[in-house]
């Protein structure tokens, strides 16, 4: 188990998950931000180096001391091998199978190694899978070839104007976070509220303050560079808000040269049809989440 530390290392760990993507591409945003900065304080290992056949990403051990805070304890994963993964996986300390954690990753190929040493470790898992979308620009610099072979729409038009009397652009506040956690699917509880938090501390963020003065439409980056969180208040929805947030906030992070990619529910089509008129590129592969239990300390 080797930790890659230094800026030059990292480096070299994202070109070479660039050329796995879009296989790779949550473990691919991580490295990203953690190359440019590390906002988040995570740390990167590779099973060997510079031939790695397996990189996990996560959380300094001093980051992950709540053992039922599975929002900070994830485990961002890609493997060239899934045979290599598993024993490297099961024969280091690098994921601490005694706390309630996530493992995420856009290759579900891992669900058979990750299902396997879940019962080596007497785990219960819960698997999510969604569809996984790449912005467009990203999807130009990062995986031409992809989009060569993808019979897609026309780019999308700008966005409709909004009411600029009724909605005024914003950044999120930490002050915000509880409405956030409200609406958002995976969170509505203290330990997501915290994360959420420090997502709003961390990253940009675009909001659309209403006539009261608080957020009515909002999107949020994570720590792994992924557009989440974004949501539309039940009395606003309907106006076009979110597309118009979509394409602005889009517009500020590509100026910054982020990769920008989201995921939504299989069963979400309204959001699916806001990625077909916004341009969102669909990946061949999912976006994957296992939710891992430890047998007998369920909250």
């Amino acid at each position: 188990m080797i930790h890659l530390q230094k800026p030059q290392l990292l480096q070299m760990l994202e070109t070479s998950l660039r050329n796995s993507l879009p296989e790779s591409l949550k473990a691919y945003g991580t490295i990203f931000h953690m190359y440019h900065g590390n906002p988040f304080n995570l740390k990167a290992v590779v099973d060997k180096w510079p031939d790695f056949s397996t990189v996990v990403a996560c959380p300094q051990e001093q980051e992950m001391t709540d053992n039922f805070d599975h929002y900070t304890n994830t485990y961002l994963i890609y493997s060239k091998d899934l045979n290599k993964c598993q024993e490297f996986l099961a024969t280091s300390d690098i994921i601490n199978w005694k706390q309630h954690l996530q493992i995420q990753s856009t290759q579900g190929s891992l669900d058979e190694v990750i299902q396997n040493l879940a019962a080596s470790k007497s785990v219960k898992v819960k698997r999510t899978e969604c569809v996984l979308y790449m912005m467009p620009d990203t999807a130009k610099k990062l995986v031409p070839s992809l989009l060569e072979t993808m019979n897609l729409p026309p780019q999308p038009v700008k966005s409709n104007a909004i009411n600029q009397e009724m909605f005024k652009p914003s950044t999120m506040d930490v002050a915000h976070a509880p409405l956030v956690n409200k609406f958002w699917h995976f969170g509505g509880n203290e330990r997501s509220q915290r994360f959420i938090e420090r997502c709003i501390r961390t990253f940009p963020s675009l909001c659309l303050l209403g006539p009261d003065g608080s957020p009515v439409s909002w999107f949020l980056m994570d720590h792994t560079g992924e557009l989440r969180m974004g949501a539309t208040v039940p009395e606003y929805r309907n106006h076009g808000l979110i597309s118009y947030l979509s394409f602005k906030q889009r517009e500020a992070l590509n100026k910054l040269g982020f990769p920008l990619y989201c995921h939504t529910d299989k069963s979400n089509k309204i959001v699916q049809k806001l990625g077909g008129t916004q341009g969102f590129v669909p990946m061949p592969c999912d976006w994957n989440q296992w939710n891992c239990v430890p047998l007998g300390s369920e909250l």
